[in-house]
């Protein structure tokens, strides 16, 4: 078995004194895992970090076997993990989330997209608030990808399309104002970047319920309290965002 082509790193494990383990999102063949020999080393560890685009090959002899991977860096997600710590936390939690959560070897290429999508915004605007908006987008495009999408196109008790105001966090649809209000509580705000056309940059309030949102149901139906690590590092980018709203 055999594959070659572009890839993004999403998480790097040592392996052994040398080797390390190596999880790469591309764009037909899904998440892949191989050993990279020389992983750990002075020369191939800077092309491992998780974010960099590389030119990659992966061989097995079987299938159920880990494959093995020879890959060239093509661009370094290096300057976007020293940038801030939001960018850093943007980027760690984003590839992370990938790694865990995909199922091995099935072809997401619109998540694929949508990865280097957040990874080009970074690397184009020094405003974190674009960081963090295509953060929220790009959480949705994979919870829809693993068949856990979110309903925002009417209200799911009168099927209004207009002033949609809140998500339910039992049905994962959208609720109007109108409906939601008696039971505002309970809700989930739908931030209004999520609705509206265009690239316009949204707040950070709005920032901020967008990172509840998907949260709520990231963890519920995709993680299920799994990789505490990398949720505390989701947590702490939300109270970093949440500060900056006061």
């Amino acid at each position: 078995m055999h594959w070659s082509g572009p890839a993004i790193v999403c998480a790097t494990l040592p392996h052994g004194e040398a080797g390390a383990i190596v999880r790469l999102l591309t764009p037909d063949a899904g998440l892949l895992a191989g050993y990279v020999r020389g992983g750990g080393g002075r020369r191939t560890r800077p092309a491992l970090i998780p974010g960099n685009r590389i030119s990659a090959r992966w061989h097995a002899r079987v299938e159920s076997q880990l494959g093995h991977v020879t890959l060239e860096l093509d661009q370094s997600a290096g300057p976007l993990m020293l940038g801030s710590r939001l960018s850093t936390a943007v980027l760690a939690w984003s590839t992370a989330l990938t790694a865990h959560a995909l199922p091995e070897r099935h072809p997401y290429p619109a998540l694929y997209d949508a990865l280097a999508g957040l990874l080009t915004v970074m690397g184009a605007t020094e405003d974190p608030r674009a960081w963090c908006a295509a953060l929220v987008r790009y959480e949705l495009i994979l919870m829809s990808e693993l068949g856990f999408g979110l309903d925002l196109s009417c209200c799911v008790a009168t099927g209004a399309t207009d002033d949609l105001a809140f998500v339910s966090p039992k049905s994962s649809q959208a609720v109007s104002r109108a409906a939601g209000l008696p039971w505002a509580d309970r809700m989930l705000p739908l931030p209004g970047f999520l609705a509206r056309a265009g690239t316009h940059i949204a707040p950070w309030p709005e920032i901020a319920d967008g990172l509840r949102l998907t949260g709520h149901f990231i963890e519920r139906d995709i993680l299920h309290g799994r990789v505490a690590e990398s949720l505390e590092a989701r947590q702490r980018l939300l109270r970093w965002i949440e500060a900056e709203t006061r």
